[in-house]
């Protein structure tokens, strides 16, 4: 069995307070690799809560963003169906990553061994790196492998330099 774990597809990381030109030109690669995946697509969504200002996290990165029921905060809608046609599970994170889904596969691996996670989403250099560094901790003898073609970083450079750290994770890198 593989797994498709997609990071943070949400509207504010695309196209809102931190959207960007390159996490724009990603969606239509990995609404693509969801379509076409011969496996399960499981997805996390970062959720905050209305004193997000007020959270460690705030406090470093002092823009609000994916605030519980906002606009920012939903999927971007050919995600959006993608998730409800194929009834996905979601992991709802209040931080980078999300050791829920990380257990969760954790114990499906157990029942029925998992042959490769892959990982895409926004952004490389923050949740995407934390979220594959998670599986792969989890998961020590399962493939975890990013495709960098379905990723964008906070910058270009920051994404170039997540890449290179996960490699140094044994985390397989698609570019």
């Amino acid at each position: 069995m593989k797994v498709l774990a997609i990071i943070d597809m949400q509207k504010d990381f695309i196209d809102g307070s931190l959207g960007s030109a390159e996490a724009q030109a990603v969606l239509p690669r990995v609404i693509e690799k969801i379509k076409n995946f011969p496996g399960t697509v499981v997805y996390t969504r970062d959720t905050h809560d209305e004193d997000y200002l007020d959270t460690l996290e705030g406090k470093k990165l002092p823009v609000v963003h994916c605030v519980r029921d906002t606009e920012g905060w939903k999927f971007q809608e050919d995600i959006q169906e993608l998730v409800t046609a194929n009834r996905s599970l979601v992991f709802d994170k209040e931080t980078f990553g999300s050791i829920q889904m990380a257990g969760c596969l954790q114990g499906i691996d157990r029942m029925a061994p998992i042959d490769e996670v892959v990982v895409v989403g926004l952004c490389t250099d923050i949740c995407v790196m934390a979220n594959a560094t998670l599986i792969r901790t989890a998961m020590p003898n399962t493939p975890v492998r990013v495709d960098a073609s379905c990723c964008a970083g906070s910058t270009p450079e920051a994404h170039r330099c997540a890449l290179e750290a996960m490699k140094s994770l044994q985390i397989d890198i698609d570019e």
